[in-house]
């Protein structure tokens, strides 16, 4: 049997297959959708979470970023300005995402040094309890939402950053390995400032690629080994805080993929200005999650301008 005995006819499917090539490169990397959809849900007791994804999309096995906000476990909500339109954004690369809400266990409490260190873990714990709920409801769907459960990655800010990279990182710490993990593994994590209880705890079993945005003179969430808000040694709430130089330093012993976006001069802030980088988390994303890169990079930055 001849295939493409017919000259022309072959040009027309060269032309056909290098333009779905260049269109599954710039999938998930670049804006092809002009258009997304907003489905919100239900997923435990009143918790709720907002699901974007591309309207008019025929893919169904997509990666899933579930995005927690920050705001001290005090206040914030999954729908503020800055998460939507990181979320649109994403959802417009033909990611799937889910913004979640949970529970604010410090409304109207104080989280700082007067804050004892026994309640700063059990904050942890229950927003990673929450993240996991949430988890093990959107993968229970996976097929209907059209994402591939396998490809779920963990993003967050500040206080929400800490929570996704304890419940990416934690999982054999004794105060987390009680928690309801699904039987799934996430697939990567993407923090604006955040930090861990402790990186040794980051073994070969639950290390995932890791893109992270902090600045070096972050006062609340220490960029390397500090205690959380740089509280004294006798204050209750001293409690010692792996950021994202030391997370680095154990991926990089691990052989795991990471990137931290770095600023000398930075402070909090960039819990909010990482935001903005879309383009740089949707090549981490693609690079070492899609395509199975290994990455292992540090990355001086500066804040855009307004």
């Amino acid at each position: 049997m001849r295939f493409c005995s017919n000259l022309n006819f072959c040009l027309l499917i060269l032309l056909f297959l290098s333009i779905n090539m260049s269109y599954g490169q710039r999938r998930y990397l670049e804006t092809v959708f002009t258009e997304t959809q907003l489905l919100t849900l239900n997923y435990a007791d009143t918790l709720k979470l907002d699901f974007y994804s591309p309207k008019k999309d025929t893919a169904i096995r997509r990666p899933l970023i579930l995005l927690v906000h920050g705001g001290g476990f005090a206040i914030g909500t999954r729908d503020n300005e800055l998460e939507r339109g990181f979320c649109e954004a994403m959802a417009g690369k033909g990611y799937t995402v889910a913004s979640i809400s949970y529970r604010l266990t410090r409304k109207g409490k104080s989280f700082g040094c007067d804050c004892p260190a026994n309640e700063k873990i059990q904050t942890f714990q229950a927003a990673t309890e929450d993240i996991l709920k949430a988890t093990k409801y959107l993968t229970d769907r996976a097929t209907e939402l059209g994402f591939d459960k396998e490809k779920i990655i963990l993003a967050g800010s500040s206080a929400g950053a800490e929570a996704v990279l304890n419940t990416a990182f934690m999982r054999y710490h004794q105060d987390f390995r009680s928690l309801p993990y699904p039987d799934i593994k996430f697939a990567g994590v993407v923090s604006f400032a955040g930090a861990v209880v402790d990186a040794g705890y980051l073994q070969s079993e639950n290390a995932v690629p890791a893109l992270m945005f902090h600045g070096e003179k972050d006062n609340l969430v220490p960029y390397g080994q500090a205690p959380h808000h740089y509280c004294d040694t006798d204050a209750t709430g001293y409690l010692i805080l792996d950021g994202s130089e030391a997370i680095a330093e154990k991926l990089k012993e691990l052989n795991c993929s990471y990137q931290l976006m770095y600023d000398p001069d930075g402070n909090h802030d960039w819990a909010n200005l990482a935001y903005s980088y879309t383009d740089v988390i949707a090549e981490f994303i693609q690079r070492t999650i899609l395509e199975n890169q290994l990455i292992q990079s540090r990355i001086k930055l500066q804040p855009k301008n307004p």
